[in-house]
C-alpha cells in the first residue's frame, strides 16, 4: 500500500475527501464516506466493499496497522498532521477517514429470498432521519434481524451520519431499497412472512401479547413508518397484524429507533 504524506490540504489527490460534506455529489460519483476508528475497522473487515483511499494521521495509521494488511496494494493511504486535518470545512479531529465505492444495489426480491428465514426482517417506510436509520440498523444488528428493507424516501444507509450513528452496522446488515413500494409487502407475504405493522393505535395488539401468541412460530417482517405521520394507509392495508408498544398515555409515541429495538427484543425472546 502506498503511504503518501500530504503537506497541504489543497493537494489534488484529496479531491474525493473534499467532497465529504456533499452526499449528493458523492453518490453521483458512486462513493461513500466512512469516519471514525470503529467504522473504518468494520469497513476494512467486510469483503463487500472496495476501499478507494484512506486519510489518516501518523497515530491512527499505527492503530489500524493490523487491519490495513488486508487492503489492496494499490489503495493509497494519505497521512496528514492533525492541525491540517480539515476537509470540506469540517474538522475531523479523530483522524480517521475512508472513501469507498458503493456496492451494486441489491434487488429487494433477491434479498427476501436469500436472508435467513428464521430471523425477522425490518421494513421501513419513509424514514428520512439519518440518526433514526443508524439507530435502527444498530438495533437490527444487535437483536438479530436478518436484513432491512427500505421504501423510496428513506435516508441512505450509506450516508456518512447514518453509518456513524449505526457504529458501522449499515456496512454489516444486508439491506435493499424496495422500489416497488408498497407491493413488496405482498411479496413478503407470498414468501411466508407475516407483515406486522408497529403503530401507536389503541386498537392494535400489544406487542408482548402478539409475541406470546405466535411463540416464534411465524416469520415476521416488522413494518415501521416515519414518526411524523406513521405508516401510510396503503402500507397498513397490506399488514397482516397491527401491534403496539404500551407506553404512558402522556406521551404520544416512541422514537422509531427505540420502538424498533423494543419490538426486536420481544421477538428475539420468543
Amino acid at each position: 500500500m502506498p503511504v503518501v504524506r500530504i503537506e497541504t490540504i489543497d493537494d489534488p489527490r484529496l479531491v474525493d475527501f473534499r467532497d465529504v460534506p456533499d452526499p449528493v455529489l458523492l453518490r453521483e460519483r458512486n462513493l461513500f464516506v466512512a469516519e471514525g476508528r470503529f467504522v473504518i475497522e468494520t469497513l476494512l473487515r467486510t469483503d463487500r466493499f472496495h476501499v478507494r483511499a484512506l486519510l489518516l494521521t501518523e497515530s491512527t495509521h499505527r492503530h489500524l496497522a493490523d487491519d490495513l494488511v488486508s487492503v489492496d496494494r494499490d489503495v493509497p493511504i494519505y497521512i496528514v498532521e492533525p492541525p491540517h486535518f480539515r476537509i470540506g470545512g469540517y474538522d475531523f479531529h479523530r483522524g480517521y477517514l475512508a472513501i469507498a465505492d458503493r456496492p451494486e444495489p441489491v434487488d429487494a426480491t433477491v434479498l427476501i429470498e436469500e436472508v435467513a428465514t428464521d430471523l425477522p426482517l425490518v421494513v421501513l417506510e419513509r424514514i428520512g432521519n439519518p440518526d433514526n436509520i443508524g439507530g435502527i440498523f444498530r438495533n437490527a444488528a444487535a437483536l438479530g434481524a436478518a436484513a432491512v428493507l427500505l421504501s423510496p424516501g428513506c435516508c441512505d444507509p450509506l450516508y456518512r451520519k447514518a453509518i456513524r450513528t449505526a457504529m458501522g452496522t449499515t456496512l454489516r446488515v444486508p439491506f435493499a431499497i424496495a422500489d416497488d413500494w408498497p407491493s413488496v409487502l405482498q411479496r413478503l407475504r407470498v414468501s411466508g412472512y407475516m407483515v406486522v405493522a408497529l403503530t401507536p393505535s389503541d386498537d392494535a395488539t400489544d406487542v408482548g401479547a402478539f409475541v406470546e401468541k405466535q411463540n416464534g412460530a411465524t416469520r415476521v417482517a416488522l413494518l415501521l413508518g416515519t414518526e411524523s405521520s406513521g405508516l401510510s394507509a396503503e402500507a397498513l392495508a397490506l399488514a397482516d397484524e397491527r401491534v403496539r408498544i404500551a407506553i404512558d398515555q402522556s406521551v404520544d409515541s416512541l422514537n422509531v429507533a427505540t420502538a424498533t429495538g423494543i419490538a426486536l427484543h420481544a421477538l428475539r425472546r420468543a
